[in-house]
């Protein structure tokens, strides 16, 4: 877009995660910008941890417009940005791992429906105490309880090469929602340090949160918000809830002519997996090009091996080889290409017949257009149709088929209780309507969980993002006046003229702003710290008839008041025994040190993330009802 914004007198910049700070502020001085919603996010938080107006990088903020609306709006919605501050790594000992990796599921653990928590059985608890020597629930070996139970999580809910990779030595997060590595991500609560850990890799840093800040907090700063995508329809409701906008509908601009076969169901996986092969096979002698759409890594990687097996030569798109997409997308329509990937597949991008050689572009159009198969349905229909979306762009030829099983995760993780629906035919194929209800209304459940879990993050998060706001303006106030200052000087007038007359007005209000910010960020982290306990506690309200959100509300809203307050009595106090000289305030002979380095952290935030959780909130369902 670069020579049309440039034709048009219009500079252009970007913003990448690689970007160094002159970089980005050099870009949001452009009259345009484009960057990920995480890393304008990220530039947000870390502005709200500078000390220095010369350090802020993110601009006021004006208009947005949102690429792949419903992907960034709602799907990466129910990932808020984190931004931490260093503390020393502390993951499980190679003693716990052992034990950890021992432990049999169903018999020492359980985990819930949804694989967000797992916990230990009773006879977990005791194969645990008996290799250990402790009292596991002694209050004395709380930090051993803490190590087992994240090592616990690691082992069990975490897996390699769908949550995360392990590459140069590290672990990378893999974002869900777009099958890419998440950079400069990692998991919160020392869950980081427990991964690597259980891969035998050298801890790094853990952390404690700062700052955090959701998607619709992000946006709804702007004074004007919109976006486009092709699967926008499918999530109206859900953007009018939590952003306010209307969809509507831009005619396509030429005739769509794809065909989209039904859903090819079998019994198992395996069963499923095996004519997934066969159908490639088959549509590759035709020189017809292939697009396998798969849900993580390890699936990707499993069925690309299958299909050199049975002798197609593809290439596979995922997470590992990530620096490598546009040129294997360029190719992907070449005839008889097979490429095996999962999301990231070229999304918002075309396609082109015939890849990089027009001339084999009729051919490619006789053959039938790109062929997309789809190695399951994901918990979402739109993820579903973006990647049917790969196929008959811009009026082009195309099909698309999706290859499920009645026993794939997506169903037994959402109607466990569903009965077995038996095959006779030896492939395992399920013709009956039966075969496809039962998946359809799998998916339809997960569509329907994350919509809960986006409600109630967003319902959670709507008071604490008005807080924030209250307390960013004070800072803002702070980090631009000197406010400070003069609320020090009146507080202790007599340090103040001794101070300076030794140091002068100028290093005294430095010292000032450096005081009173450090405990506005230290309160308010301290704050956020009380909010996630209170959060995951609150729900057990429900069982006395009290309605957990307004018992939340009721909670925080003292909390942050007394925040308001103490940071003027910390200030002063500070203010009073802190070293002063020609330059500035000793904060850190006070121990008041800032991190000494920050990062983001990834994390699913759902209010009602475990059964008990979720039984809690259905008792105070009559009690919601009446209040509306």
């Amino acid at each position: 877009m670069g020579p049309l914004y440039a034709a048009l007198g219009v500079s252009v910049g970007a913003i990448e995660a690689t970007s160094t700070p002159d970089e980005r502020r050099a870009a949001y001085a452009c009259d345009v910008c484009y960057g990920s919603v995480s890393e304008v996010g990220f530039d947000v938080l870390r502005d709200r941890t500078a000390t220095d107006v010369a350090a802020l990088v993110a601009p006021t903020p004006d208009v947005a417009l949102v690429d792949e609306a419903d992907s960034v709006m709602i799907d990466e919605a129910l990932v808020p940005l984190v931004i931490a501050g260093s503390v020393a790594g502390s993951g499980p000992s190679p003693r716990i791992n052992k034990v950890v990796r021992g432990l049999r599921p169903g018999v020492h653990h359980r985990a819930d429906a949804d694989e967000r928590n797992v916990h230990l059985t009773e006879a977990g608890a005791r194969a645990v105490e008996k290799t250990l020597s402790l009292d596991l629930y002694a209050p004395e070996n709380l930090a051993t309880l803490t190590q087992v139970n994240v090592a616990l999580h690691a082992h069990v809910l975490l897996q390699r090469d769908v949550h995360y990779l392990v590459r140069d030595g590290r672990v990378a997060l893999i974002n869900a929602s777009r099958g890419r590595v998440a950079h400069l991500q990692r998991w919160p609560d020392g869950l980081q340090s427990a991964v690597e850990s259980k891969e035998g890799l050298v801890l790094s840093e853990s952390g404690e949160v700062l700052d955090t800040i959701t998607v619709q907090g992000l946006l709804g700063r702007y004074r004007s918000l919109c976006g486009m995508t092709g699967t926008a329809s499918a999530a109206a409701e859900q953007l009018r809830t939590h952003y306010s906008l209307g969809v509507s509908q831009v005619p396509a601009n030429t005739p769509a002519i794809r065909q989209d076969s039904p859903d090819e169901v079998f019994d198992t996986p395996a069963h499923k997996e095996a004519a997934l092969v066969a159908h490639v096979r088959h549509t590759h002698e035709s020189t017809q090009p292939v697009l396998v759409g798969t849900r993580d890594v390890a699936e990707s990687e499993r069925i690309s091996a299958a299909l050199r097996e049975g002798g197609v030569d593809c290439v596979v798109l995922n997470a590992k080889n990530d620096a490598e997409e546009a040129a294997i997308i360029a190719e992907a329509g070449a005839a008889g290409a097979v490429v095996v990937s999962t999301q990231m597949a070229g999304r918002g991008t075309d396609i082109r017949l015939g890849g990089s050689a027009e001339a084999e572009r009729k051919a490619v159009v006789a053959a039938g257009g790109l062929c997309v198969v789809g190695a399951g349905r994901h918990v979402s229909s739109r993820l579903d149709d973006q990647l049917r979306g790969r196929a008959g762009r811009q009026g082009d030829p195309g099909r698309t088929v999706f290859f499920t099983s009645v026993r794939d995760d997506i169903v037994a993780t959402n109607t466990p209780d569903a009965e077995p629906v038996p095959s006779e035919a030896p492939d395992g194929r399920l013709t009956t309507s039966r075969a496809h209800r039962v998946v359809t209304h799998a998916q339809k459940v997960a569509e329907a969980a994350l919509e809960e879990v986006h409600r109630n993050t967003w319902r959670y998060n709507l008071l604490i993002e008005t807080q924030r706001g209250l307390l960013d303006a004070r800072r803002t106030e702070l980090l631009h006046t000197d406010r400070a200052a003069r609320d020090l000087e009146q507080a202790c007038p007599q340090r103040w003229a001794e101070r300076s007359e030794e140091v002068g007005a100028q290093v005294l209000t430095e010292a000032a702003r450096a005081i009173t910010l450090h405990h506005l960020d230290r309160l308010w982290a301290e704050h956020l710290a009380f909010l996630t306990d209170l959060r995951e506690s609150i729900h057990l309200r429900a069982l006395s008839r009290e309605n957990p959100l307004d018992e939340f509300h009721r909670a925080m809203i003292p909390a942050f008041t007394e925040l308001g307050e103490q940071i003027g009595t910390r200030a002063a106090e500070t203010f009073d025994t802190v070293t002063i000289d020609e330059d500035g305030a000793d904060l850190a002979g006070e121990g008041l040190q800032r991190p000494t380095a920050t990062w983001t952290y990834m994390v699913h935030d759902n209010p009602f993330g475990s059964e008990m959780a979720r039984a809690a909130a259905a008792l105070s369902a009559p009690s919601r009802r009446r209040a509306r």
